[in-house]
């Protein structure tokens, strides 16, 4: 597992991609700087939306995670060498988990650290704000780890079904459809967002359930889909 873990680092940390990752990063960050010259963030809940539910959690959290976690396992499926993986004698779930961690050990950190940063240039040092932050953005960078690990095993189009799943799935139909909140990764992190600090993210209380049934969905999620992708490794046939 040790060895998987490792070789999947090597094959995420690529310039390009990283390259890609940090500077996406750098203008949430930048953006986040001159919206705070421009107006008091902790007066203004609608600039605050923007920045943390538009900017943070809609676009930085998936777009990062999905360009790591669906490469998971692309270099074994392109060169066609997942069969010397699924050969060995070990149970799914190790080829699996590793996999899934090199994925959240690479595009944790830069998604966190990013919207800490962005907490503190919009609140300064209070303590609140980032800590519901940081542990908003750990919920979904985790739960879109295994959403999007998943997907890019089951199909060489991941990347097109994520993007039609962030943007429209949660973005257009959970505008739309009464309801459609229980199942949207970004609705459990605002939830824990502003149930952590509903003072400083007052203006996302329209978006967000119950903490505990966002944790639960949040959970369950990241349970069904990394069983999804121990199952389809053992059902998928590699040449």
């Amino acid at each position: 597992m040790t060895h998987v873990f490792r070789l999947s680092l090597r094959q995420l940390l690529g310039r390009w991609r990283v390259t890609v990752i940090l500077a996406l990063s750098g203008l949430m960050i930048a953006l986040t700087a001159i919206a705070a010259g421009q107006a008091d963030l902790s007066e203004d809940a609608g600039v605050v939306v923007l920045i943390f539910d538009g900017l943070l959690i809609r676009a930085l959290l998936p777009i990062v995670i999905m360009t790591l976690a669906t490469a998971a396992f692309g270099n074994e499926l392109e060169d066609r060498t997942l069969s010397y993986l699924t050969i060995k004698p070990v149970p799914r779930w190790r080829i699996a988990l590793p996999k899934l961690l090199a994925s959240l050990t690479v595009g944790g950190p830069v998604v966190i650290l990013t919207g800490v940063i962005m907490t503190m240039i919009a609140f300064g040092l209070d303590a609140k704000p980032v800590a519901a932050t940081a542990a908003a953005l750990a919920v979904g960078v985790t739960a879109y780890a295994a959403i999007f690990t998943w997907a890019g095993l089951v199909t060489a189009n991941a990347l097109p079904f994520c993007l039609l799943y962030v943007f429209i799935w949660e973005a257009l139909a959970g505008a739309l459809l009464s309801g459609i909140s229980y199942l949207s990764v970004r609705a459990y992190s605002l939830s824990v967002m502003h149930a952590i600090d509903d003072n400083s993210f007052s203006g996302v209380a329209d978006g967000v359930i119950a903490l505990p049934v966002a944790v639960g969905s949040a959970a369950l999620v990241i349970a069904v889909f990394f069983a999804l992708t121990v199952l389809r490794l053992r059902r998928m046939d590699t040449p």
